[in-house]
């Protein structure tokens, strides 16, 4: 468990350093980034808030708060509280057309900053649990890796970044989206700054 929590938030702490993100979009108080490499591809989405980066981190990294701004979350329950900074959630999405609805079972790692520059952290990737087989009634997807990094820009507001690393699993929810036929990632980054606001 240690070594997944360790390993979750060196992943996430990794893609936000690389090199050769690409803008595609930018709004108001939202820009969103996307990065390719081999068959893999990642989005960052940018969101500046009117909020203090604490409550943001606190706001974000409960996940059953999820439902209250990001409508691809149908449902989500604690599985299991591993420590103060690590919970197991099992997280339900709504059926694309034509599929079944998903299914997640994440691993939630929140950290706070050690020093002053450094962001408030919130990383997710998929687990397995015995507790939690896949069920015929949903398709079991898995993130890779997934969360949040809050910087603070003084002490009323705070540049909210959300990274994902898309696998299979996620992206007949992001296809429409990144080809622009879809506002879906500009909708759910708007109702986040207004839920965190």
């Amino acid at each position: 468990q240690a070594y997944l929590s360790y390993s979750n938030i060196a992943a996430l702490t990794h893609l936000a350093r690389k090199s050769g993100w690409d803008i595609t979009k930018t709004l108001d108080n939202v820009k969103i980034w996307t990065h390719e490499e081999g068959a893999v591809l990642s989005f960052k989405v940018e969101m500046q808030v009117k909020v203090p980066s604490h409550v943001a981190f606190s706001l974000l990294s409960d996940f059953r708060l999820r439902q209250r701004w990001d409508r691809h979350f149908l449902t989500c329950e604690v599985l299991q509280a591993v420590s103060e900074e690590e919970k197991i959630y099992h997280v339900t999405a709504p059926p694309t057309t034509g599929h079944k609805p998903r299914d997640f079972v994440i691993l939630v790692s929140q950290r706070q900053p050690c020093r002053p520059q450094e962001p408030y952290t919130v990383a997710v990737r998929s687990v397995t649990l015995r507790a939690v087989p896949p069920s015929p009634e949903f398709c079991r997807s898995e993130i890779l890796c997934a969360g949040f990094q809050i910087h603070s820009q003084g002490s009323s507001s705070c540049t909210v970044c959300y990274f994902n690393q898309v696998t299979s699993g996620v992206m007949p929810y992001l296809a429409e989206n990144l080809t622009g036929s879809s506002k879906s990632i500009e909708e759910t980054a708007l109702e986040c700054i207004k839920f965190l606001e």
